[in-house]
């Protein structure tokens, strides 16, 4: 074996407009913007701080880029707070499979919680964070509440913690 990788150091991600995708990631995101390279239409951020991991931001000639995906780590209570957080800064929080949300899912396998949103070029964006409960495959992708609920019965300890941020 080569090298053991820790973690993704660096992702980038082709966009149309590099002015309004540095507004969107900086300014609504919260990314810290590291570099830019005018020549070549080119800018980097820093996802958590300086040397933690990189966001390449490149401008395609074609039409229409390319769509990916990317997720970034944050806290559970956050990942809770982030329909709200991303309706006031007028970006619609999706569930799963793509529909406006007004709560996080649970990817019940791993488990983690899960907002996911667009940037103004279409790239799937995700705030995630792991659960400290354990895995249960067959529930596939559950509702934030729907997790919470049966989170005493189904997992080896209650979640205290997170019973008031249920909502209802």
């Amino acid at each position: 074996m080569i090298a053991v990788a820790d973690r993704l150091f660096e992702a980038h991600l082709t966009v149309s407009n590099l002015d309004a995708s540095l507004m969107f990631y900086c300014s609504r995101v919260g990314l810290d913007l590291a570099y830019v390279v005018p020549g070549r239409q080119a800018a980097f951020l820093w996802i958590g701080g300086r040397g933690r991991t990189m966001l390449g931001l490149w401008v395609t000639e074609d039409a229409e880029c390319m769509r990916s995906h990317l997720a970034f780590a944050v806290s559970v209570d956050d990942v809770v707070a982030a329909p709200e957080a991303l309706r006031s800064a007028g970006i619609t929080p999706l569930d799963f499979n793509g529909h406006p949300t007004t709560e996080p899912v649970v990817l019940a396998w791993m488990p983690a919680a899960s907002v996911y949103f667009r940037d103004p070029d279409g790239h799937l964006l995700e705030f995630i964070a792991m659960l400290p409960d354990q895995p249960r495959p067959s529930d596939g992708v559950v509702s934030w509440h729907d997790w919470m609920v049966t989170a005493g019965d189904a997992n080896t300890h209650a979640r205290p913690e997170y019973l008031g941020l249920i909502g209802g």
